[in-house]
């Protein structure tokens, strides 16, 4: 789905902003829905939210191909079932994100955290990208047949996790005089949830600088299609090849970042990898019209990537009590990942009015902010001091 969205756009229109608004679209329920969404992971069996989102999902595909394969694309549909995959999406990430600490030791997170990232974007990306013009060539709606049916396989996989890997639902008080129990009021819910991410300072800066780097990372993303056509000469297969380059980077730093975040430490890596993020829009933006140079730095641009957001992840596992952890995940990406609509907006602009590397100089910018951001904060003393407050608070912890 990644790779045949914006090239499914690209049959139906070439105007940078239309492309953009699928995107703007498609992130949406990042900002819309993700706090209720956090709710829902607290409240309920963690792997029934699972269960229900791939067949959302299914669904979802199911639409798109019946619809690419009787000729009947068209932006609006493209829009709604991008926000519909975005939605499950949002469900099966604050799941599985919430139930992974409850069966993993803590300082085994960066390894976990890398292994799912490199399946769920690596292994993917790299296997299905390269070979999205070949099965568009068969049909418009083949890619959405075949996410239909990898979407079923993963409700069945689903099906088989154990009951006993997760805690009984959460949010739930019990009553005096020995009532049924009932749940908590939605609303201070959900505001718990939030209050404690914005109250911790590890946690708020984390969340600060993944904000600035989804708006940025989301204007360049959504032209990197037209880029590829238009200033690189590229066709289906050669986007399709540069999104592999992200993967590579992805299934290459897997293997060694969980021992990269041994040796130096969150604070270290995360620092580097921030850098890393505001270097490499730069080059993109220098570089010559070389797909093998464009690709290399995409490969390196994506290997930050896996390190920043291993770190980040762990970071909100380690120091969020287990009853929190859905709304805290959650939380965190809908503050996040909530201005990715925004930066798919203003990505569509930038190119439009001025040129399509005016958006990786504008992406540089973005980034070079959050770096600032993370040297100042996210310090050596700063992830020793969250250690010490967590385990104060759940005495525990230390020993998960």
């Amino acid at each position: 789905m990644l790779a045949t969205m914006p090239l499914l756009a690209v049959t139906l229109t070439t105007d940078p902003r239309a492309v953009s608004l699928v995107n703007v679209v498609g992130q949406s329920p990042w900002l819309l829905l993700a706090l209720f969404a956090g709710l829902l992971v607290d409240r309920v069996r963690r792997t029934s939210v699972l269960m229900s989102a791939y067949v959302i999902q299914a669904g979802a595909a199911a639409v798109l191909a019946v619809a690419a394969t009787a000729d009947g694309l068209t932006l609006p549909l493209l829009m709604c079932v991008a926000f519909a995959v975005t939605s499950t999406q949002v469900l099966s990430d604050g799941a599985s994100g919430a139930l992974l600490p409850t069966i993993m030791a803590r300082d085994d997170l960066p390894a976990a955290n890398a292994r799912i990232q490199v399946i769920d974007r690596g292994l993917v990306q790299f296997v299905v990208p390269p070979s999205a013009g070949a099965v568009l060539a068969i049909g418009l709606g083949a890619p959405a047949w075949a996410a239909c049916v990898m979407a079923l396989l993963a409700l069945l996989l689903s099906t088989r996790l154990r009951a006993s890997a997760e805690p009984a639902p959460l949010g739930v008080t019990a009553a005096p005089g020995g009532e049924q129990p009932t749940r908590g009021n939605p609303l201070r819910d959900i505001v718990e949830g939030l209050r404690y991410l914005v109250a911790a300072p590890l946690l708020r800066s984390v969340t600060i600088t993944v904000a600035l780097g989804s708006f940025a990372s989301s204007a360049v993303t959504t032209m990197l299609v037209l880029y590829a056509t238009e200033e690189l000469g590229l066709g289906e297969v050669g986007y399709g090849a540069l999104l592999a380059c992200f993967a590579v980077g992805w299934v290459v730093t897997s293997l060694f970042v969980h021992r990269l975040v041994a040796r130096f430490g969150y604070a270290w890596a995360m620092r580097g990898a921030q850098t890393a993020a505001a270097v490499t829009p730069v080059l993109i933006a220098v570089a010559p019209p070389w797909p093998a140079l464009v690709g290399a730095i995409l490969v390196a641009q994506s290997s930050a990537v896996l390190v920043w957001n291993v770190c980040s992840q762990s970071t909100r596992q380690r120091f969020t009590p287990n009853r929190l952890l859905g709304r805290v995940l959650t939380s965190h990406k809908a503050l996040a990942w909530g201005l990715t609509p925004l930066g798919a907006l203003m990505g569509g602009f930038v190119a439009a009015h001025w040129n399509l590397r005016g958006v990786w100089w504008i992406a540089a910018i973005i980034h070079a902010v959050g770096a600032v951001i993370v040297w100042r904060t996210m310090t050596p003393t700063a992830f020793r001091q969250a250690e010490r407050d967590h385990e104060g608070a759940d005495p525990a912890a230390g020993a998960r």
